[in-house]
């Protein structure tokens, strides 16, 4: 009986800890959090670990002095539907903060900032 009840337990924390990771999650970015660039890129782009929905999806550049930086609507790379990716204008040498926002395909929102500098 003691052996069942420990299956019983460690099955339950497998089920749980597997639902718990089952949210979408940023894996990496162009440019990378707290990257140093030499240029300015020309886009920023935002891998997860799974599909995301690009019609929930968006990304807000704040630069120096905390000014907004006018941006098009977030969209899903064409090649890879766990990636969103969005053009930026010209930026000057400064430090940034790209804000994003997305949704897996279970709806759940997840967000999170990135910081990078250009020189």
């Amino acid at each position: 009986m003691r052996q069942d009840f420990r299956a019983l337990i460690l099955s339950a924390t497998l089920v749980f800890a597997s639902h718990a990771d089952a949210h979408g999650r940023l894996l990496v970015s162009h440019p990378a959090n707290g990257e140093t660039l030499g240029a300015a890129p020309t886009e920023l782009k935002f891998q997860f670990n799974e599909p995301v929905e690009a019609a929930m999806s968006s990304v807000k550049l704040v630069g120096p002095g905390d000014k907004e930086i006018a941006l098009d609507k977030a969209h899903a790379d064409k090649d890879d539907p766990k990636s969103i990716e969005v053009s930026v204008p010209k930026l000057d040498a400064g430090e940034y903060r790209a804000r994003w926002s997305t949704a897996g395909h279970d709806g759940h929102r997840v967000k999170g900032e990135i910081r990078f500098t250009v020189k």
